[in-house]
């Protein structure tokens, strides 16, 4: 079932939605070469409590920090680690959730450590890019499938693919409520989208294939051929008229 927000509840994700987006806007200035895992996730955390809030992922199913911190080929749930050094060239996504009075916000970016490969900075222009096409029909009347088939199809438009295995999904006391949402599939299925409704609407974007696997540690994925991934996120609310994105942070 998918939760309609009333307008006092979207306040409270708003509120959350400021410290995520200024979170994720202020690691533009702080990744850089030789700073660790560790590090960001430092960062992350002392920004979510110092405002008061609670960082959502610290403990969610035993998840160890405040941030997941992936590298490279790494598509999601990193683990931050003091030994995991950022280097030249790294490309890193950071997914961060704050909770505000029980209520949830949940954004990711990818971002350069200092200079990239063309490759990487086409796929980071590309994920983002797809977000946006999606974001093209979060709007009222829509069906949920409207906002995959175009993240789909910008990702695949400029020869990438879309992982599979993970997808976005509702938001609002939980961090994970109905639907999910596919960043891949046909246009005009699922429920029409109403106001009131909220998403955080995640492309994951590959380099190569889309297949993934779970390393030992049981939290952090990866490509199963070791090729970059990217990944940007918002938490984006139905309104009447042009969608509202809690998280963008400028």
């Amino acid at each position: 079932m998918i939760i309609i927000k009333s307008d006092s509840e979207i306040d409270l994700m708003r509120e959350s939605g400021k410290v995520t987006g200024f979170i994720l806007k202020e690691l533009e200035n702080l990744i850089r070469p030789g700073l660790s895992t560790a590090d960001v996730d430092r960062f992350v955390e002392k920004t979510i409590r110092g405002a008061g809030m609670i960082p959502t992922f610290k403990g969610y199913g035993g998840f160890p920090a405040s941030a997941c911190v992936s590298i490279n080929e790494e598509v999601v749930h990193g683990i931050p680690d003091k030994k995991r050094i950022l280097r030249e060239g790294d490309i890193v996504s950071v997914d961060v959730g704050a909770t505000y009075k029980g209520y949830v916000s949940d954004a990711a970016r990818t971002y350069p450590v200092g200079e990239v490969s063309d490759t990487a900075k086409h796929l980071m222009e590309v994920t983002r890019d797809s977000f946006f096409a999606g974001l093209e029909y979060c709007k009222v009347g829509c069906r949920l499938s409207d906002i995959s088939h175009a993240i789909q199809a910008a990702a695949e438009g400029e020869g990438f693919s879309v992982i599979r295995d993970f997808v976005g999904h509702g938001v609002g006391q939980k961090m994970h409520e109905d639907p999910q949402i596919p960043n891949f599939g046909k246009a005009g299925r699922g429920p029409r989208l109403a106001k009131g409704m909220v998403f955080a609407i995640e492309p994951m974007i590959c380099e190569g294939a889309y297949d993934v696997e779970t390393l030992s540690n049981e939290w952090t994925v990866c490509t199963l051929d070791g090729k970059l991934s990217a990944h940007y996120e918002n938490t984006v609310v139905i309104t009447g008229g042009e969608p509202e994105l809690l998280t963008l942070g400028e």
